[in-house]
């Protein structure tokens, strides 16, 4: 009997041990939504693939702005020796940059205070390359990005956080490849991009499985993005799994003692 006892007793100890050293994930969903999730019509443009090329100026966004024809008045007159990383645009070469006002204007020098609210990049970068050509600069070829735009990337992926979207259009492969690629957790079939505005956002689920992926234009990302990519089943039930185990272990650990201490009783 007394063999039995301890048997058991070490079977459960072993048990419990094994249930609580195992469940240390905490499961997290984001931006769930009932029912079935898909394209609507009135987000066609917003799938269009244009990424940022029609983004508009708005106030408080950075503005980097160069001459290609020379350094001067664009950024100071010592050569630009050093380059800074752009994320998922890519590599951009070292300048000044400028903020747009709450007036809608950015302030350049000797040329002054220039309205750009409202305009794309390309809108922008020539009426400021028409105004130095007129008034200070022979065949200014003006180079203007805009150096705040992001997107967020959050689940199971190598590297969460915010990335720059500097180039036009960036896709969604090219970012995830930026942040290390996906996790063996992640559901690469229901990948979620959440965009437009936060009180009635569209939500556009990506199979990333299927080759025919690369040529959508949905995958090409905006400003102000959000990427999420969920658990797969597999890992969702190892969770599940993780959290039943999680809920019985104090029952297995109280019964192993009382077996413990009965064997000690009767030895």
């Amino acid at each position: 009997m007394r063999f039995y006892s301890t048997l058991i007793s070490s079977a459960l100890f072993f048990l419990v041990v094994c249930c609580t050293s195992c469940a240390t994930k905490q499961r997290q969903l984001l931006f769930q939504q009932p029912g079935t999730v898909s394209d609507s019509a009135q987000f066609k443009q917003a799938n269009s693939g244009s990424g940022t090329i029609n983004y508009r100026i708005h106030s408080q966004d950075i503005l980097q702005i160069r001459n290609l024809q020379s350094t001067k008045y664009i950024v100071d007159d010592a050569p630009v020796t050093g380059s800074v990383t752009s994320g998922a645009g890519g590599t951009a070469s070292q300048g000044q940059t400028y903020q747009v006002q709450d007036d809608g204007t950015v302030a350049l020098p000797v040329i002054g205070h220039i309205p750009v609210m409202g305009l794309t990049r390309a809108e922008a970068a020539k009426k400021i390359e028409d105004i130095y050509r007129k008034d200070l600069l022979k065949d200014p070829i003006i180079d203007l990005k805009i150096v705040n735009l992001k997107i967020t990337l959050l689940g199971e992926v190598k590297l969460q956080g915010n990335f720059p979207l500097i180039k036009d259009q960036t896709n969604l492969v090219e970012l995830l490849g930026e942040a290390g690629g996906l996790t063996d957790r992640a559901d690469e079939k229901t990948i979620k991009i959440i965009r437009g505005d936060p009180k009635n956002p569209q939500i556009t689920l990506v199979d990333l499985s299927k080759t025919q992926t690369l040529a959508d234009p949905r995958i090409i990302l905006q400003n102000n993005d959000i990427i999420y990519i969920a658990q797969n089943k597999r890992a969702v039930k190892n969770d599940q799994l993780q959290n039943v185990t999680t809920t019985l272990a104090p029952a297995l650990l109280i019964l192993n003692s009382a077996l413990l201490i009965y064997t000690l009783i009767h030895h």
